[in-house]
């Protein structure tokens, strides 16, 4: 088996396809949070995001199916989906891929309700001004809380790292902060480090293996090292894999130990990751 594309202390990025790696173990994953490619026609530099809409959920399945049985008992599925699409036709989306999840196993918990704030991305109506044929869209994206056998968490550290305020705050089902920028990370369809990492300190413990399958520009490891989780993330484009690498050694807050420094040798890691929350 290679080795990985990148690994850092406990996080790993792996440049394979999710449906055919071979690197994970069955019942070792904690939390998987991950968003999925929506099949809109999103510029991938390999994957075709327009395929046939049956193709598309044949291969949800397909994955899901994968991650279920990575799970542990006791693990779950935060899934970053759109509620649906008009592109190539009206598809409830949302609606589809839950109930795929439930045939494939998965137990239904809640969803949230993520608010971008991109209202005045709008630009399709349908018919102006005529009940004709309006189009009526919802500027929000979900995700969908799902769990594999049993929603208690019972295994792990049993450690939460998440503050009052925090907790009041993301139980309540409707969250809302900005999407991520294209151009700052250099990737098609990022999601911002505040959805993963809500994701994390809500339904994991400190020390848990959390998985995004579909890694993308690596927002899902950047949260995993600020809440001090162990990381694994699977990517099938090597470009894409390298700007998750280049992400967390940009963006991750790093300090020298001096008191390491002195006893390490030129050859050792100085580098520390700052814990933070």
């Amino acid at each position: 088996m290679k080795k990985p594309f990148f690994s850092f202390k406990n996080i790993e990025i792996y440049n394979d396809d999710f449906l055919t790696t071979e690197y994970l173990k069955e019942n070792t994953i904690d939390l998987i949070v991950t968003s999925p490619p929506y099949n809109v026609d999103i510029k991938y530099l390999s994957y075709d995001d327009n395929i046939p809409y049956d193709v598309y959920l044949e291969f949800t399945y397909k994955w899901l199916e994968k991650a279920y049985k990575l799970l542990k008992d006791d693990g779950r599925l935060c899934l970053n989906i759109p509620l649906d699409k008009n592109k190539g036709g009206q598809q409830s989306v949302y609606a589809d891929i839950v109930t795929i999840a439930k045939k494939v196993g998965f137990k239904y918990h809640s969803t949230i309700i993520w608010n971008e704030q991109n209202i005045s991305k709008r630009t399709a109506w349908g018919s102006w001004l005529s009940a004709a044929a309006p189009y009526v869209i919802a500027p929000v994206e979900m995700i969908a809380i799902l769990y594999k056998k049993r929603w208690k968490k019972t295994s792990g550290s049993r450690i939460s790292d998440i503050t009052k305020q925090e907790f009041i705050e993301w139980t309540n089902g409707v969250w809302t902060f900005i999407g991520e920028s294209k151009k700052r990370v250099k990737h098609p369809a990022p999601f911002p480090v505040e959805l993963p990492k809500r994701c994390i300190k809500l339904f994991s413990f400190v020390g848990d293996t959390v998985l995004d399958p579909f890694l993308g520009s690596g927002s899902t490891l950047i949260a995993c090292v600020l809440t001090n989780r162990k990381g694994i993330g699977i990517e099938i484009e090597k470009h894409y894999c390298e700007i998750a690498k280049n992400r967390l050694l940009k963006e991750i807050p790093y300090k020298i130990s001096h008191k390491q420094e002195k006893r390490s040798s030129l050859n050792s890691s100085l580098l520390d990751i700052r814990e933070s929350q």
